[in-house]
């Protein structure tokens, strides 16, 4: 991890190296005694993934600072400060600060801190390769949809929160959800199931041949969603979206369980990921309508 200092007070700046240094947590990418002439630019040169700064300066303040670089820049914000008012403390959060640090500063505290924004920004970057691999299965020419009825735009936009919103069976379980409105909800077997939506579709010659296709390319497309949630919670096991959708579409130990193969950075294998497919559509049917 590359981290720049910001601290107008040059002892700071040194105990802080040092720590770094001694616990192997980073390499000092530029140490700086203010935070004039710092934008995203110069973050990019430095390729910094973490930015330490002060928050009361005489130049410039940390506050309008990091205010100059959020939006571009990628990685986390440790501020430092004497002051310890709610108030002060709350703006800075919400000036896109990711942790705040109290002076005098505690050696544990900033190896704890930075360890821990070390495992994010490794978590980040793994979801986001991962996403990366899952986005390049899906098809790069689908056609628009025309517009839907109001439960398929639905299912459509979980699906999409999901992310397999383009995956090859995300247009069968938007087929399944149309299906469903036209039984009044009630899911027969699942090979019923299938073969009544497989012989709805008028360029079926063979129902039954395309429900086996059908169940195939469902099982992949919710594999694939199972991983997307799994990367989405182990770099934050808060995100609403996750806590929503996790354990109301999937197995939610099977959840947990990919998660922890994402944080030692290993690939998930589809083939060991347990599917219940009508659990999944009952949900989804059910999302849909809500």
């Amino acid at each position: 991890m590359n981290i720049l200092l910001i601290d107008d007070d040059e002892a700071v700046r040194m105990m802080l190296q040092d720590i770094i240094e001694d616990y192997q947590l980073g390499r000092i990418a530029a140490s700086l005694p203010s935070a004039i002439g710092m934008d995203n630019h110069m973050l990019a040169r430095l390729s910094a993934d973490i930015l330490i700064i002060d928050m009361l300066m005489p130049d410039l303040d940390g506050i309008r600072a990091v205010d100059t670089i959020r939006k571009g820049f990628a990685g986390k914000v440790i501020m430092l400060s004497q002051v310890e008012s709610k108030d002060l403390v709350g703006k800075a959060y919400e000036h896109g600060i990711d942790y705040y640090i109290t002076k005098p500063l505690n050696r544990n505290e900033i190896v704890r801190v930075l360890r821990n924004v070390s495992e994010h920004l490794r978590l980040e970057s793994f979801a986001h390769k991962l996403k990366h691999s899952l986005d390049s299965l899906a098809p790069q020419d689908a056609a628009p949809k025309a517009p839907a009825p109001c439960a398929r735009q639905r299912a459509q936009t979980i699906l999409q929160e999901i992310g397999i919103g383009t995956a090859p069976g995300a247009q069968d379980l938007l087929d399944i959800i149309d299906w469903l409105e036209a039984h009044s909800g009630s899911i027969p077997s699942l090979k019923a199931l299938f073969t009544a939506v497989a012989a709805s579709r008028p360029a079926t010659s063979d129902a039954g041949r395309e429900a086996k296709a059908m169940e195939q390319r469902l099982r992949r497309a919710l594999c694939q969603g199972h991983i997307s949630l799994a990367a989405m919670g182990a770099v934050d096991c808060t995100n609403p979206r996750f806590e929503d959708y996790a354990p109301r579409f999937f197995d939610y130990t099977g959840i947990r369980s990919t998660m922890r193969q994402i944080e030692q950075e290993e690939k998930p294998d589809p083939a060991r990921i347990h599917i219940n497919l009508r659990k999944f559509i009952s949900a989804l049917y059910d999302q849909a309508h809500s």
